[in-house]
């Protein structure tokens, strides 16, 4: 620490006047002299990067009075070949031009030609890493994607008479990859609807082999199927005020854009199987035995999750083969996308989970193979994640909500998602499987709030449903339990992300992204839980993120939405914080470099000459003036040296009359306020800061003092306007600091924090001792190596040893030579 004398009196009351204000005392730029560029300064207003507001999308991040959206209604047949594992169906589809435009031609996903060998997606997929070596599976995956053809077969796509519900006229379409254009006879004005069928099948994917959102897993011990079936229709295109139709081709990452609308959708499969499906089943007389009914019943008004069909019925249903089919049929209402499981394997449990003076339905349906796990969490979890999901965002307004165990890991659709984690087949489990089950549900089951009903752009951004939602999930991963190993949303987790090199901005395209998981899920989940817990606090954030979720609830929001109304709704300027954290790869890395004490020097010469004597008596020799003790001094024995300066009567320190004369006269001068400011012993303490990483944040510092207090200060990230790089904070004290740490709560994802302290500390590391594990050699493995004297048995054991074991060794010599 540097201390230093204020000397000037003068000076003394601006300083006291700055401190108490918070001024800063260094020598910053002066705000009339900075340059405005976008690209150094990082307070720069991003008005520029966000698209203009207007009467589609105000400037405060809501809506405006002419917003509009499409809506694509379907009625579908599908139905399931388990013995060929095929999809076939068609759909009808009733499309709503509300938009102020006329189209000339309307645009079709088919997101399963992704699975068509010659897809770009397989194309453009980097090469594995083959050597040294692959598993087999590796290996299997690969070679099934180079001759696995699970793309869609377009049948027929034809008029539809909206009356009958007869196809009429074939239209003509083109596909281009995973897109398919249907072009109009004549253009679709404003305010008319369009309607028109499309009659298809595909082979569906084995999920366990090829990586995909949905498919199937085949269990050898029973030969029985799970069938997880997503994108298994032609869906409709977003097409919107921002950019037209969205056909970015899907590549496989980047997931979907789609329109809400109403779902009729009859699923025709195995008499046997249990279906489970976006929506409410409209003919349950007709597939469910009535016990199965009543006890779905029961489980509405229960404490605690209740088997609907039990592990021992589902165990005996593995065996039942009747070769007859039965027709589920469900009915969704304002939902953008229908998703459905099926097999002969499920368990089925449900809990009926209040909700805004409603019963929603969360149920689970699982294999005998996830037991005991899936019982016991999964349900529990459903309605965990509603509850707290409704309290950040709204109330969550679909019947059910529905956790499917598969083949697929975790994926989201409106109002059911698969989740992959089980038990080990001896029906252990690990922590990591326990938690990750938990964490997986919670997240695929939020993923209804965000982007299934805030219905942001995924092909597009992804960040803004994942990593909104994985904030969530944190949020509610700690509500489930103290000490939640969460994986993601803890500022210090996110640090090795940012202070790697290999990333990109979080606005960034879904196939931009370097680092998927770390990108889009973890450092935006992270930065809005800094915005939370550091910048806005709870409450400003949670009263600006629901009114958010409550403008673009069923609609259709962009980034320039989200940043708008969170500024909006909180009544704070976040600009810098969207620049560092959205738009920049910059990383938070704030230092100490150095704090210096300065003290009042009052002017009175008595007690400066005290202080000066006090130093130099303990100030500690030179090495030099130390070994030159013992030389014999020249003043010492040459006589006539000696003066006035080398007697005892001559003290450079000593004071005069005149000097205190001179002091008396400035303190008569003085008022009686002045006097006493100068009679304090404040300390002035100037701590200087510097900006590493480049990402400005608030600085946050714990002040320890010699009577074993602390103080936390944080100073607003606006000091950093005045510098960008570097600045100086003044902390006015009676107390001493002995010493400073900054961020002491792990709290801004600093990415080095070996120079968060003042005085610097030394920072602790381990390593370990290994002893080299030497290989034999091919000569040792053959059995060649004689033996030591050590491996020589003992005289007992030598005569205890049969002739029999001394003729073999005689024998193993006579081979060898």
């Amino acid at each position: 620490m540097f201390r230093t004398r204020l000397a000037l009196a003068a000076f003394v009351t601006f300083l006291s006047w700055g401190a108490s204000l918070g001024v800063s005392t260094g020598s910053a730029q002066p705000l009339s002299n900075r340059k405005h560029s976008d690209s150094t300064d990082r307070f720069y207003q991003i008005d520029q990067w966000l698209p203009t507001p207007g009467s589609f999308r105000t400037a405060s991040g809501a809506p405006g009075p002419l917003y509009w959206q499409q809506r694509a209604d379907y009625d579908i047949d599908v139905t399931l070949d388990d013995a060929e594992q095929k999809i076939s169906g068609i759909s009808k589809i009733t499309y709503h031009n509300q938009s102020p435009h006329s189209l000339s031609y309307v645009w079709v996903q088919l997101d399963q030609n992704r699975f068509h060998p010659d897809s770009d997606g397989n194309h453009s997929s980097p090469a594995p890493s083959l050597a040294p070596k692959i598993t087999f599976d590796a290996m299997t995956s690969i070679l099934a994607q180079m001759n696995f053809d699970g793309g869609f077969k377009i049948d027929a796509v034809t008029s539809l008479d909206p009356k009958t519900g007869k196809t009429g006229d074939a239209m003509n379409h083109t596909i281009v990859k995973t897109m398919m254009r249907i072009d109009l006879d004549r253009p679709l004005a404003p305010n008319q609807k369009l309607h028109f069928a499309i009659q298809y099948h595909y082979n569906i994917v084995d999920a366990k082999v090829i990586r995909a959102r949905g498919g199937y897993e085949h269990f050898d011990s029973d030969d029985n199927y799970i069938y997880e079936i997503a994108q298994w229709y032609p869906r409709v295109v977003a097409y919107t005020d921002y950019t037209g139709w969205q056909h970015k081709q899907f590549l496989g990452r980047g997931e979907f854009t789609l329109e809400l609308g109403n779902y009729d959708v009859s699923i025709t499969v195995p008499a046997e199987m249990v279906v489970a499906a976006t929506g409410t089943l409209k003919n349950a007389k007709e597939v469910m035995k009535a016990e199965w009914s009543e006890r779905l019943a029961e489980a509405r008004s229960s404490a605690k999750p209740m088997f609907v069909i039990t592990p021992e019925e589902a165990k005996a249903n593995e065996s039942q083969r009747t070769g007859k089919t039965k027709t589920w049929q469900f009915h969704a209402e304002n939902v953008r996308d229908f998703a459905f499981a099926a097999s002969r394997k499920f368990i089925w449990d449900a809990l009926g989970v209040d909700i805004d003076g409603k019963k929603v339905m969360a149920m689970s349906y699982y294999p005998n193979e996830a037991e005991p796990l899936w019982s016991q969490y999964s349900t529990e979890a459903i309605a965990h994640t509603l509850e707290v999901y409704g309290r950040y965002s709204f109330a969550y307004p679909y019947p059910v909500a529905i956790s499917v165990n598969g083949p697929v890991y975790g994926m989201e659709y409106p109002m059911i998602c698969f989740n992959g984690p089980r038990p080990e087949d001896d029906k252990t489990y690990t922590k990591a499987t326990k938690y990750g089950l938990i964490s997986v549900i919670i997240h695929e089951v939020g993923h209804n709030f965000y982007p299934m009903i805030v219905n942001s752009d995924e092909r597009q951004w992804t960040w803004m449903d994942e990593g909104l939602n994985t904030f969530l999930q944190y949020l509610t991963e700690q509500e489930w339990e103290e000490d939640y190993p969460s994986r993601r949303g803890i500022p210090e987790k996110i640090v090795p992300y940012m202070r790697g090199g290999n990333q990109r901005p979080i606005m960034s395209g879904s196939e931009e992204i370097l680092q998927f998981g770390n990108n889009a899920y973890g450092k935006p989940a992270t930065a809005l839980n800094i915005l939370r817990e550091t910048i806005l606090g709870r409450e400003l954030f949670d009263f600006a993120f629901r009114e958010y979720a409550r403008r673009w609830k069923f609609k259709r929001p962009t980034p320039s939405d989200f940043f708008r109304t969170m500024e909006d709704a909180s009544g704070t300027d976040l600009d810098w914080f969207w620049r560092g954290w959205f738009y920049s790869t910059d990383h938070v890395d704030i230092a100490i470099d150095k704090l210096e004490l300065f003290q009042i020097d009052n002017g009175d010469p008595d007690t400066d000459a005290e202080r000066k004597r006090k130093e130099r008596d303990e100030q500690e020799p030179t090495v030099s003036k130390t070994r030159d003790q013992k030389l014999r001094k020249r003043i010492e024995w040459q006589a006539g040296l000696k003066d006035f300066y080398n007697s005892p009567d001559y003290d450079e320190l000593a004071v005069d009359d005149d000097a205190r004369k001179s002091f008396q006269k400035f303190v008569d001068g003085l008022d009686a306020k002045e006097r006493a400011m100068l009679r304090r012993t404040t300390n002035f303490y100037v701590a200087s800061f510097r900006n590493v990483g480049g990402l400005v944040m608030p600085i946050i510092v714990r002040l320890h003092y010699s009577d074993n207090t602390s103080e936390l200060v944080r100073i607003p990230v606006d000091i950093w306007r005045h510098d960008g790089n570097k600045v100086r904070k003044m902390f006015v004290t009676d107390k001493e600091i002995t010493r400073m740490e900054l961020d002491p709560m792990r709290e801004l994802a600093d990415t080095e924090t070996s120079n968060n302290f003042w005085p610097p500390r030394i920072v602790p590391s381990r390593f370990k001792l290994y002893k080299d594990d030497k290989k034999k050699n091919p000569m040792q493995k053959a059995g060649l190596a004689e033996k030591s004297e050590k491996d020589e048995p003992s005289e007992d054991d030598a005569d205890a040893g049969s002739d029999k074991s001394k003729d073999a060794k005689a024998k193993t010599k006579a081979d060898a030579a």
